[in-house]
């Protein structure tokens, strides 16, 4: 399994308006794709430096395969509707994290 991780430094200015879109459209929109079977949205906890609240959107998918469908079949869309609502209102830096063994209490 393949964690395709997304962080993103939001500015103040456009929080909001960004959250509401990622929750009502963007992440409902990737879920349709097929593409991956779990969409986690979590905060970054500290202070920015450089202000803004940070996030790390981690989708993960089932194999490598479904994460390359992804990027050439869909990525340039959703990467280009960000630009266009948010323009450089969000800094965003992505990594790919591989899933070796999982561990949960019983």
């Amino acid at each position: 399994m393949i964690i395709y991780n997304v962080t993103s430094n939001v500015d103040d200015s456009i929080h909001d308006k960004w959250m509401a879109w990622m929750m009502e459209k963007h992440i409902p929109k990737i879920m349709e794709t097929g593409k991956f079977y779990k969409i986690k949205i979590v905060k970054v906890l500290g202070d920015e430096q450089h202000g803004g609240v940070t996030y790390s959107v981690q989708y993960s998918a089932d194999s490598r395969e479904k994460l390359d469908e992804y990027y050439r079949d869909h990525a340039p869309e959703f990467r280009a509707e960000l630009r266009q609502l948010f323009g450089d209102k969000i800094l965003q830096f992505r990594t790919e994290l591989e899933i070796i063994q999982e561990f949960k209490m019983i």
